[in-house]
């Protein structure tokens, strides 16, 4: 899978050094015991910033205002749908959870797919 404009806006603001002015509430840690549907219901209530769809990429992303937490929400069609992860930085690491609700290889697959972008460098031209 080569990464769309989509992912990389998932995984970009994580690697940013943001300095939050104000001190941020914690963003929502997944719970896999809610429904997909609770769980999507839950994270998108939150103060988040949606990035923009692509119509080649079927996940939704969205991250919280200071950069440090970022959400994926599979639509019909992705990996392991239905499923939703998130990457937080930690420690000066991006960490990735999620909860599979749909077929575990496909979730495996997606997984991966988020964890490659994290080193993911836009090549120079020679």
């Amino acid at each position: 899978m080569r990464p769309g404009p989509s992912a990389l806006l998932f995984c970009l603001p994580l690697l940013a050094c943001a300095q939050a002015d104000a001190p941020q509430t914690p963003p929502l840690a997944l719970d896999c015991g809610r429904s997909f549907e609770a769980q999507v219901a839950a994270v998108t209530a939150q103060p988040l910033t949606k990035a923009p769809g692509d119509p080649a990429e079927p996940y939704d992303y969205y991250s919280t205002a200071d950069g440090k937490a970022s959400y994926l929400v599979t639509r019909d069609g992705a990996p392991g749908h239905p499923a939703i992860m998130m990457q937080q930085v930690r420690g000066g690491e991006v960490v990735t959870t999620g909860c599979p609700y749909g077929d575990k290889a496909g979730y495996e697959q997606l997984h991966a797919y988020l964890d490659s972008l994290k080193s993911w460098r836009r090549k120079s031209p020679a």
